[in-house]
């Protein structure tokens, strides 16, 4: 296992570059840090390339050497360079992207968001949908990068497990899962009582809009039915990954 010591090495340069959008979609790879992170993404199945450790994580490095990828040690501050953590967990590595959602086998239960922006609600909510038993996510325009070391980390590894596809034109997606007898739920603070909705079917999309403007105006357009949680106390409104959260679980109950 080789030793880098130098922050212009091109294997520190390369991973670094990692943590850019614009890095992640020209090498094909995205930045996945910790131990628990890294075992789940070989767990999914995804194929780690580059691991950088620190001496005491050598074990975990062979690991993954033995799988195929290429392990070196580095001190903590090429570590601290690399990583988008302020105290990174002693490894990271290169992982290959995940393939896509396809929308022309797309799943039952799909969360479509309309330019959720935060990455911490986009994480929560797909680890939310991971656990109540979605089968993938919609990232419409504007939402944050969903490979993003941020949005990972909030997802948990969820982000491993259900596919996503990003789409450029979401409210056309919507039209051609409606075309194939999907359901289009959004959530809107115009809409009707979510407890009073409809049967949405066996086969449904739940779309949650961004934080600040919620969905779009075509989004809105596209939807069968708009819902919003009745607010019974005080507050205004939900946080984005809380209201979806409450809804996944109501509506796969």
């Amino acid at each position: 296992m080789d030793h880098i010591t130098s922050a212009k090495n091109p294997i520190i340069k390369a991973l670094r570059a990692l943590r850019d959008h614009k890095g992640r979609a020209a090498a094909g790879r995205f930045l996945v840090e910790g131990e628990v992170m890294l075992r789940e993404a070989r767990k999914c199945g995804l194929a780690v390339r580059d691991v950088l450790a620190e001496e005491n994580f050598t074990d975990l490095a062979g690991e993954l050497e033995a799988t195929g990828a290429r392990a070196y040690t580095v001190p903590r501050s090429l570590l601290e360079a690399v990583c988008d953590t302020r105290t990174p967990q002693g490894i990271c590595a290169s992982v290959d992207l995940p393939e896509p959602l396809p929308l022309s086998n797309a799943p039952a239960k799909i969360v479509a968001l309309d330019g959720v922006q935060d990455p911490g609600n986009v994480g929560t909510i797909w680890r939310t949908a991971d656990a109540a038993g979605f089968g993938g996510l919609l990232m419409g325009a504007g939402c944050a990068d969903p490979l993003s070391p941020k949005v990972q980390r909030s997802a948990m590894g969820s982000g491993f497990r259900l596919p996503y596809t990003p789409v450029g034109d979401l409210p056309a997606a919507l039209a051609e899962l409606k075309a194939r007898g999907w359901s289009v739920i959004a959530s809107d603070l115009r809409g009707d009582d979510f407890y009073s909705h409809p049967d949405p079917g066996g086969k449904f999309v739940l779309v949650i809009g961004s934080e600040a403007h919620g969905i779009s105006d075509a989004t809105r357009a596209a939807a069968d039915m708009l819902v919003k949680l009745p607010m019974r106390g005080g507050a205004e409104s939900l946080n984005a990954a809380v209201a979806a959260g409450i809804m996944m679980y109501a509506l796969t109950r």
